[in-house]
Order: C-alpha cells, then sequence, then structure tokens
C-alpha cells in the first residue's frame, strides 16, 4: 500500500508542474513573434509637402497621387521585377526644420492585395501639418531616422521628397544630403513646379544625390499622380527615369 500510495504521489503533478503546464500550454496558443527580419528589394520613404504653400486641394492632389500610383498594375510589375519581390513603404509629412509626422509605418508590399493595403491607407490619412516654413533638409534629417526603425533590410534605401519649395529652414539641403549619401541613402526628389518654376534646378542641385539618384519635375500639382507613377516604377526597378514608362 505505501509503494503504490508513492506511485500515485510520482504520476499527480505538483502545483508548480501544473503551472509549467499551463504555462507550456499558453505559450503554445500564443501567437508566433515575426521573423527577426524581413529582406525586400527597396526600402522607400515618402516625404509629402505639408508646408503653407500647399492649400488643402494640393495637398489632396498629392495624396491622391501616391493612391492612384499603389494601384497601377506597371508599379506592381516594377516590384514584382526584383529579386525579393517586394518592397517596404513609410510615409511622413513635413514643413519645417523638426516639423515632421510619420502617417504610414513601414508596410511590405509584394502582391495586388499588399498593394491595396497601403493605397487604403495613404487614402485614409489626414493632414497633419499645416505650416511651419520649407525645411528639405529636416525631411532628410527625419528620413534617415526611419532606416533605424523595424525589422526591414535591404541593400537599397531612398528617400523620396516632393515639395514645392526651394529650403527655407535649418540647415542647409545639400549638407543633410551629403550626410545621408555618405549613410548610405540615396535622395531622390519630385519637385512640382506651380510657385517656383526653377525649383528644379535647386533640387537637382542642392537636394538628390547618391548611388542612381534622380528627379521628375511635375509642372503642377494636377500633373502631380503621372510624375509619381514613373518616378516609383524608376525607383523600384532601379531604372532611369528616361526608360522608366509610366
Amino acid at each position: 500500500m505505501k509503494g503504490e500510495q508513492a506511485h500515485c504521489a510520482e504520476n499527480r503533478p505538483t502545483r508548480r508542474g501544473a503551472l509549467a503546464l499551463a504555462g507550456g500550454a499558453l505559450a503554445l496558443l500564443a501567437p508566433r513573434p515575426a521573423r527577426a527580419e524581413t529582406s525586400v528589394d527597396l526600402q522607400l520613404v515618402l516625404a509629402v509637402d505639408a508646408s503653407g504653400s500647399v492649400d488643402q486641394r494640393r495637398f489632396d492632389l498629392q495624396k491622391q497621387g501616391y493612391v492612384a500610383a499603389f494601384q497601377n498594375p506597371k508599379v506592381l510589375a516594377a516590384i514584382r521585377s526584383g529579386a525579393y519581390q517586394s518592397i517596404a513603404v513609410t510615409m511622413f509629412q513635413w514643413t519645417g526644420p523638426r516639423l515632421q509626422s510619420e502617417v504610414i509605418p513601414w508596410m511590405v508590399i509584394r502582391d495586388e492585395a499588399s498593394a491595396q493595403v497601403v493605397s487604403r491607407a495613404i487614402d485614409a490619412v489626414a493632414r497633419r501639418i499645416f505650416g511651419g516654413g520649407t525645411s528639405i533638409s529636416g525631411a532628410i534629417d527625419f528620413g534617415v531616422t526611419r532606416f533605424a526603425r523595424g525589422e526591414i533590410q535591404s541593400d537599397r534605401k531612398v528617400i523620396d521628397i516632393s515639395g514645392d519649395g526651394a529650403n527655407n529652414g535649418g540647415r542647409s539641403a545639400s549638407r543633410a544630403r551629403d550626410e545621408a549619401v555618405a549613410l548610405g541613402v540615396t535622395i531622390n526628389g519630385l519637385p512640382i513646379l506651380s510657385v517656383e518654376p526653377w525649383l528644379e534646378e535647386h533640387y537637382r542641385d542642392e537636394v538628390i544625390g547618391g548611388p542612381g539618384a534622380f528627379l521628375v519635375a511635375a509642372q503642377d500639382f494636377e500633373s502631380f499622380g503621372d510624375a509619381i507613377v514613373k518616378k516609383l516604377i524608376a525607383e523600384i526597378a532601379n531604372l532611369s527615369p528616361h526608360t522608366a514608362r509610366g
């Protein structure tokens, strides 16, 4: 009898053992963490001008340009042309030297469904900044910090800056550009020429830089959508904009 009692005690879980078993069961049921690292062909930071010269109508034209671009089958075809067949995108609004607001966190696009998710997210974004000058240098500095966040990796890191004015706040745009390029970041530009017709020259001389850097100018906000499609295809497929067809 004594031996039988001992046998039963050995097979009956202790309170500590029961808690361990319960903890193990909960661990099995808990969501598993994502992969430690996701590799994509391109990490693309979209910096959208929200300065005082951009009224709500112009802001909406910019936003709808991005919405339509990520629904464009040619943009999706460019994404699928890479080794990983995927890119990661984040977006922020910018004005003054310290006035930036992230509106879209890093999101991976690898197929039509994920492209639609990004497009809808951009469409739902409200304007968060309404003035404060035009600091392209501040936008570049903020954009560089985006690459240190998250668990996405890529050999190509690009900041895509769109705006309708020259740098007029903070340090010089060229200094910010040079420091970004030294960190392995490429700066591309999409100047909108409706306010400052000479802005294309400013972007070419002071803003863009890095391997394969280029700009695509939009004559006005109405033509922004066509310009962003051409620019995205060139960026994603790592082409010259002269060979990318929107």
